[in-house]
C-alpha cells in the first residue's frame, strides 16, 4: 500500500519508462520518522522539502501545505496500522515529458511507509567500524546538500563498506575534507568541542544535524563549531558519531586503529528523547 498523489493504492499508475525520477534522478525526497501518529520535526522536514523543490525549479502544488503533508503521511501509516512507530518516505518527481529539458515543471508524489521496531531513539553500543570512502568525491556545491534520488556515491560506498566488513564510511568533498557518512551527518567531539562540517562543504542539510546543534548549543560543557574537517582530525577525536532522523545518533566505535567513546552521544540522545516525550518536536 502506498499513497500516490493523495490516493491510497496498491501501486502507482505512472510507468517507469517515462518517469523522470527513474530516468534522470529528477526527484527529491524526505525520510520521516512517525511516533504515535506524529511526524517528528515536521516543520523542518516541510521547509527543507519546499526549499529543495525551489532550487530544482519544480512547481510546488498550491495545496501542498505542511498540514496536507502531515495528513497524507498519517493517512498511509494509519491504513498500514503502523502509526505507533514508522518510517515514511515522501518522494516528489517532475511529471513526464522531455529529455534533460523537462516539458512540464509540475510534480507528482509517492509516499511509502514501513514499521519501526522502536519509537524512542536507542543508543547502539555494538561495534560500529568505519573508514574513508575515496573512490568518488562529493562536489562542494548547493545541489550536494539536497536529498535527491541521485545517490550513486552513497550506493557504491555502501557496497564498498559491506565488502570490507565495515558498518559505514565517511565521504569527502573535492577539497578532500570529510563531510558526512553514507547514511548521515558527522559530528566529532574533541576535548569538549563538538565539530561538524558546514553545509557549505557539500554535506546534507540534515534534520537531525540541526536538532543536535540546537541542543548542544544550550549545554554548558560543550562548544559547538561548524567548520571543515580534515581526515587527519578523525583519529585525534574522543568521539565520532553519525546522525539521521531514523537512527537518531549512531556512535562510531572504531576508525582505522582508533577506538572511541560515546559519552557525549549518549547525553545528546537522552535530551532528544526527552524533547519527544514532552512533545517539543
Amino acid at each position: 500500500m502506498i499513497n500516490y498523489n493523495g490516493t491510497l493504492t496498491t501501486e502507482a499508475t505512472t510507468p517507469l519508462h517515462n518517469n523522470r525520477g527513474f530516468l534522470y534522478g529528477d526527484a527529491v525526497f524526505e525520510t520521516l520518522k512517525i511516533v504515535d501518529g506524529k511526524i517528528l520535526f515536521l516543520e523542518d522536514h516541510y521547509f527543507r522539502l519546499m526549499a529543495s523543490m525551489r532550487i530544482l525549479r519544480m512547481e510546488i502544488p498550491m495545496e501542498f501545505t505542511m498540514e496536507y503533508m502531515q495528513e497524507e503521511v498519517i493517512k498511509l501509516v494509519n491504513e498500514l496500522s503502523i502509526a505507533s512507530s514508522a518510517r515514511a518516505r515522501l518522494t516528489f518527481y517532475r511529471k513526464q515529458g522531455g529529455f534533460y529539458l523537462p516539458t512540464d515543471n509540475n510534480v507528482a508524489f509517492i509516499i511509502t511507509a514501513e514499521a519501526l521496531n522502536s519509537a524512542v531513539y536507542e543508543l547502539n553500543e555494538e561495534p560500529y567500524e568505519v573508514d574513508l570512502y575515496k573512490d568518488f568525491y562529493v562536489t562542494k556545491q548547493l545541489l550536494s546538500t539536497l536529498k535527491t534520488t541521485n545517490k550513486a556515491i552513497h550506493i557504491t560506498g555502501s557496497i564498498y563498506a559491506k565488502e570490507n566488513g565495515l558498518q559505514n564510511c565517511f565521504i569527502v568533498n573535492n577539497e578532500k575534507n570529510v563531510i558526512e557518512a553514507l547514511q548521515g551527518n558527522l559530528f566529532i567531539v574533541t576535548k569538549g568541542t563538538l565539530v561538524t562540517p558546514p553545509v557549505s562543504d557539500g554535506c546534507l542539510n540534515g534534520i537531525m544535524r540541526k536538532q543536535i546543534i540546537a541542543i548542544a548549543e544550550k549545554m554548558d560543557d560543550i562548544t559547538v563549531v561548524e567548520r571543515s574537517v580534515s581526515p587527519f582530525e578523525l583519529q585525534k577525536a574522543d568521539e565520532l558519531f553519525i546522525t539521521n532522523v531514523i537512527k537518531g545518533i549512531q556512535p562510531v566505535t572504531k576508525y582505522r586503529k582508533k577506538e572511541y567513546g560515546n559519552e557525549t552521544a549518549a547525553k545528546l540522545l537522552q535530551k532528544i528523547n526527552t524533547q519527544i516525550r514532552l512533545g517539543l518536536v
